[in-house]
């Protein structure tokens, strides 16, 4: 089954792209959550909170190791039934936990959440960019990822506030209720899409070395890194300012980055360079004043907010720039490696910062962030033909008899044919 590609100029298929970030707001609740009902969680399960904490990281383990391998073998079926796939895995994984009170019941359900998770995240940024035509394509996946940035901001705390008022278990069973929701959204409002064909398909380690995708690939692992080394210790960075009102900077910083995804946006697909660059380089110099005058709440607050606002806006910038170096059509490969450097960025960051913060105590976390966000910002600065001012059509493509424009091979298999006009 195909479509037809879509016609430049039209306006976004916002309930399309609307169904896409809901699924991306149900992973995070998905992830996330049990990070919110340590306490609560515990005593059901009996086990320590600390265990219950493991849930989180057997998810984002479970994650990072099938994302790679479950996508490229999923990549010759059709979109969208994988899609739902994954959201049936999710409504899935949350029913066992709602109803579970084994720990090791509990655990593999988070397992199998997690193997979801890593499948759907390569998909997302991939199938937004098939539904809208290129000179839209960055804002289409900002709607996307928006999700993510509202699961963070708001969906955490008023699940939070749900499992308060009506139990853990009941949110739980929300999370599959909203699944099961997203399913039906998307099978009416997201068109389908063909997996690769055979013939079509390029080799994994073909597509890691198409021309960009390194650079973009390693601004992905030195941003996550220097971030997670200030984000997981925030707590004690806060403490060690004298403000000691985590919660706040936390509340800065979630709503500056919804002000940040917002503006990332209406920018990315005319001026998608120098916004990244500016958001790296502000970054850059909020770690700056955070290293050396962070003792007042006023500096500290206006950092963590512009800190927020450029980090709201980082992903998007960088995924566009992914799938424009893979093009659509490689976009799902591409992303899954996106996704593994992602969560080695997340777990290497965390790992730095607490190695930072036990050798030389809190105040030289922001050293050690900054010289990781600047090279994610020196790669940028070089890599013009990775993050050019705005988007193009991607990669050259190889015509093949009876294959749609959309579904062609970003690189020939050798030997390679003389390359035609971009589709």
């Amino acid at each position: 089954m195909t479509t037809a590609s879509p016609a430049k100029g039209t306006a976004l298929p916002w309930s399309g792209l609307l169904a896409l970030s809901t699924a991306a707001f149900t992973a995070v609740l998905t992830e996330l959550l049990p990070a919110g009902l340590l306490p609560r969680m515990a005593p059901a399960l009996g086990v320590s909170e600390a265990r219950v904490g493991f849930l989180v990281t057997g998810y984002a383990v479970a994650s990072f190791l099938a994302a790679i391998p479950v996508t490229a073998a999923l990549r010759g079926l059709p979109r969208r039934p994988v899609l739902i796939g994954t959201l049936l895995g999710f409504a899935c994984a949350d029913a066992v936990v709602a109803l579970s009170s084994s720990y090791a019941v509990t655990f593999g359900a988070r397992l199998l959440a997690g193997v979801m998770g890593g499948t759907m995240w390569a998909m997302l940024a991939g199938y937004a960019a098939r539904m809208v035509p290129v000179e839209r394509r960055g804002r289409a996946i900002a709607v996307v990822l928006a999700g993510i940035t509202l699961a963070l901001s708001l969906g955490i705390p008023a699940g939070t506030a749900l499992a308060d008022a009506i139990g853990w278990r009941t949110a739980f069973g929300t999370l599959t209720g909203l699944a099961l929701l997203v399913v039906v959204w998307i099978r009416r409002r997201v068109p389908a899409f063909p997996g690769e064909l055979p013939g079509a398909r390029v080799p994994l380690r073909r597509v890691a070395v198409l021309p960009g995708l390194p650079a973009v690939l390693s601004v992905t692992l030195f941003l996550l890194l220097g971030h997670q080394v200030m984000y997981t210790y925030v707590a004690p960075f806060t403490a060690h300012t004298g403000y000691g009102r985590t919660d706040v900077v936390l509340l800065v910083f979630g709503a500056a980055t919804v002000v940040g995804i917002w503006a990332t946006g209406a920018l990315v697909d005319r001026w998608a360079r120098p916004t990244l660059l500016g958001a790296l380089t502000l970054i850059v110099t909020v770690m700056c004043v955070l290293a050396l005058c962070a003792h007042s709440p006023a500096v500290l607050l206006t950092s963590v907010a512009v800190w927020g606002v450029a980090f709201g806006g980082a992903p998007t910038l960088i995924q566009t720039a992914l799938v424009n170096a893979s093009g659509p059509q490689h976009a799902d490969v591409a992303t899954s490696l996106q996704t593994t450097v992602y969560n080695a960025g997340i777990a290497g960051g965390s790992f730095t910062g607490g190695l930072a913060l036990s050798g030389w105590g809190a105040g030289a976390l922001p050293w050690t962030a900054l010289p990781l966000v600047a090279t994610a910002l020196t790669v940028v600065v070089l890599g013009r033909h990775a993050f050019p001012t705005a988007p193009d059509a991607g990669p050259p493509t190889t015509p093949r008899s009876n294959t749609p424009l959309q579904d062609r091979p970003a690189i020939p298999p050798p030997p390679a044919p003389t390359p035609s006009a971009s589709a």
